[in-house]
């Protein structure tokens, strides 16, 4: 299954599985400052392998039912993201070379940077609020905590699995007074084996009364 040509799929396929067939439902948890949470579910699938035409080499399809479709290719150096396209592109947008979603070794203190933004920050009183119109591409840096860990989540207790936190910062003009602050983002992802992606934690919180803060869970509820 390799797109390698080897005769069996890379390491990092069975924290993360890309062959076709697959779905995945997650229940979401955001909060928002201090509004109540808000609930929500969320489905991937896996759709298999296909020629990408930006490049014409194959690339393993994903889908999430909120519109987007991602390309993903493995080797010996991890799982790469190299294209998304929402279902408002015509075309798939290809991501910056070595995107990593995992990076090999799966072994604690490996590293890697990707690109975030500010999905839950906002200001209070500006148009537009969201943060992520200004600061679209936030470096975050990628490390692997754990590699047995267990966690429980409605689908069940699963073990092992990677522990992976994202840790950036991104500095906000917030007014006159305050000037430019630092606001911390930080992910926390469990990958488990022969599964994939378990559950996720993201944190954005407000060092500042001129900006709301907010958070987000993504707990698998079922998969196939």
């Amino acid at each position: 299954m390799a797109l390698a040509g080897c005769s069996r799929a890379p390491e990092g396929a069975s924290w993360f599985p890309l062959e076709a067939g697959h779905r995945w439902t997650y229940a979401v948890t955001t909060r928002s400052g201090a509004e109540a949470p808000e609930r929500e579910s969320l489905t991937l699938r896996t759709l298999g392998s296909a020629t990408l035409v930006l490049d014409e080499q194959p690339a393993w399809q994903r889908r999430s039912d909120s519109g987007v479709n991602y390309w993903l290719r493995a080797d010996a150096g991890g799982i790469r993201r190299v294209a998304s396209k929402s279902d408002m592109q015509a075309d798939p947008v290809a991501d910056p070379r070595d995107r990593y979603v995992l990076k090999a070794p799966y072994a604690v203190g490996t590293q890697w940077q990707a690109t975030t933004t500010a999905y839950l920050l906002m200001r209070m009183a500006e148009y537009p609020r969201e943060i992520k119109h200004s600061h679209p591409a936030i470096p975050m840096t990628y490390e692997i905590e754990a590699v047995a860990d267990a966690v429980q989540v409605p689908a069940g207790r699963f073990s092992p699995c990677l522990r992976v936190r994202g840790s950036a910062t991104v500095r906000i003009f917030v007014d006159a007074i305050s000037g430019y602050r630092d606001q911390p983002l930080t992910s926390v992802e469990w990958y488990c084996r022969g599964v994939g992606l378990v559950k996720l934690e993201r944190s954005e919180p407000s060092t500042s009364p001129m900006l709301v803060g907010g958070s987000r869970v993504l707990e698998l509820e079922s998969w196939q």
